[in-house]
């Protein structure tokens, strides 16, 4: 997925956003799609919300209906100012962030299941210093990938985390020479795509659907969910590993 206003540092606008909330929609229902990759054109991941246009909200709070998070639990539930950062896809995502991701970009790039990072890349909460607050899950899952204590320190002093600090805390999962990030993630998500899927995607669900829960419970829902997996894809892949594929470790032929 390619999100493009290299003008202006990839900021998201509306338009932006609902052309990627259409797109994400489109992979998740597409059954020859199995994991996705998100860039930013012109060398920039995403510079957050477009500031023009959050100061409009103010003029004209009509629009405030178009991203409003809704009490109850209507569907669909409007898209997040960043676009697809309130969507639950049921397939991963890998975000290749090259410069900037900040602010509201950085809260996108937390969205996606795994990020891979150039050198010189940098996540920040930069909307810090302008008085706007995360509302794209940031304060969200920000804690739940780095801990309550790293988390706090980034989100309140807004500073810059760049490419060798967020993967040593956990911020990101992989750091690659300048323009290689798209590279090494479409890399990874056509290995991830060669497994079978129902397995891939229950382990997926489960690691999301066990946060918050007691030990008892998660464990019976990773169960529940794990077990039609089995079912659908796991007999026959013991099959084949009884048969002598996939010996060892080797992974190449399975």
């Amino acid at each position: 997925m390619i999100h493009s206003r290299p003008e202006a540092r990839n900021a998201m606008n509306p338009e932006s956003a609902d052309a990627l909330v259409s797109a994400f929609e489109a992979f998740d229902r597409d059954p020859e799609a199995a994991v996705a990759v998100l860039w930013g054109e012109g060398g920039a991941f995403c510079a957050g919300w477009d500031l023009k246009y959050c100061a409009s909200l103010i003029q004209d709070t009509s629009q405030l209906n178009q991203i409003d998070y809704p009490l109850d639990d209507r569907k669909p539930i409007p898209r997040g100012p960043l676009g697809p950062t309130r969507l639950e896809l049921d397939k991963p995502v890998i975000a290749a962030v090259a410069g900037p991701a900040v602010a509201g970009g950085f809260e996108l790039a937390l969205w996606c299941d795994v990020r891979v990072m150039e050198q010189s890349a940098y996540f920040g909460v930069y909307c810090r210093r302008w008085g706007v607050p995360l509302v794209d899950g940031g304060t969200v899952r920000l804690p739940r990938i780095v801990g309550m204590g790293r988390a706090m320190e980034i989100i309140l002093t807004g500073r810059k985390v760049p490419a060798d600090e967020a993967l040593r805390i956990g911020a990101c999962e992989h750091v690659v020479p300048e323009g290689k990030s798209r590279e090494f993630a479409e890399a990874m998500a056509h290995e991830i795509a060669r497994f079978p899927q129902a397995c891939m995607r229950a382990d997926r669900r489960s690691a999301y659907m066990q946060q918050g829960l007691p030990l008892r419970e998660a464990m019976r829902k990773e169960w529940y969910n794990g077990f039609p997996a089995f079912v659908a894809e796991g007999a026959e892949g013991a099959k084949r590993f009884a048969s002598g594929k996939g010996r060892h470790g080797d992974f190449r032929d399975i």
